[in-house]
């Protein structure tokens, strides 16, 4: 099935919605934008670069001459803005909110916050963000959609380590803190309708492009033939828009988790005790980060 026809089967129109996306830029994030503009959704492009995000605007509305789009300046490792932006939201609340931003393969320090950069951006500041939107949305009938990933079940958690800071290897770090995410906000919304836990499989973005040189430079076409185009990929988290998921479930591809069209699936990946332990952890880290 082409993705126009997937489109037209699987969604309906968003005219009258607004959908804040963080990480509007990426490979997928560009994507997802460009499906929501075809639906007629308002947006609000949350990104680091302010110069990508205004491009990327003049590009959709190239397409969709009447597209309501603006640009707020999001940086998760910055908490300060993320308070800031936060309240920002509150204020003028969108219907839905994708949190689509991450990083993997990077330089590893200290936020402001006393965490982890990785764990701060895939984890503490989404966490945060969702908690304090959670009662607005929900009140709209909207909906919160995080992106996971299938690095969550590389290892399980440790609460002696929470944030992964022994561990050097990225996919285990990210894969942690994507755990942290998923299942912490399994707990914090339970069987409700307002929450959407999705993943895009594995697709050609910037986050896979951290190899060596050398060595991307052999695998770069490769992956672009093997793996998802962004497009595609997209429509997993894209689906979360219009369908919920229920603890241990999520939206993605139907293969393996790898590959093809969203499909709703259960997960066995974390036991209800570890889910506990997240949750109780992940509260605690919520009640600090209220003080900065």
């Amino acid at each position: 099935m082409s993705v126009k026809k997937w489109l037209k089967k699987n969604t309906a129109s968003l005219n009258g919605k607004t959908v804040a996306i963080s990480g509007a830029t990426g490979g997928i994030g560009e994507e997802l934008c460009a499906h929501l503009a075809f639906l007629g959704a308002s947006l609000i492009l949350l990104d680091r670069n302010t110069k990508k995000s205004e491009a990327l605007i003049s590009r959709l509305k190239e397409g969709y001459p009447s597209l309501s789009a603006e640009h707020i300046r999001l940086d998760l490792a910055d908490f300060s803005l993320v308070k800031e932006v936060t309240e920002k939201l509150i204020k003028s609340v969108p219907d839905y909110i994708i949190f689509n931003a991450g990083i993997y393969h990077v330089e590893r320090y200290k936020c402001s916050t006393g965490y982890d950069n990785v764990f701060q951006v895939n984890f503490a500041s989404p966490y945060y963000m969702t908690r304090r939107l959670m009662p607005f949305i929900k009140a709209k009938g909207g909906r919160v959609i995080v992106v996971g990933s299938i690095a969550h079940n590389y290892s399980k958690t440790d609460m002696s380590d929470f944030q992964f800071l022994t561990r050097s290897k990225s996919s285990l770090v990210y894969g942690n803190s994507k755990r942290f995410l998923m299942f912490s906000l399994y707990s914090l919304f339970g069987e409700g309708t307002s929450l959407a836990v999705t993943h895009p499989g594995i697709t050609f973005t910037n986050i896979t492009a951290h190899y060596p040189k050398l060595i991307f430079a052999i695998i770069k076409y490769p992956m672009k033939v093997i793996f998802m185009k962004p497009k595609t990929a997209s429509l997993s988290i894209l689906r979360g828009v219009f369908e919920p998921t229920r603890t241990n479930e999520w939206i993605g591809p139907s293969l393996f988790n790898v590959w093809g069209l969203p499909k709703k699936q259960r997960i066995k990946t974390c036991s209800d005790d570890e889910r506990r332990e997240i949750a109780k952890k992940a509260d605690e880290i919520y009640t600090e980060l209220e003080k900065f």
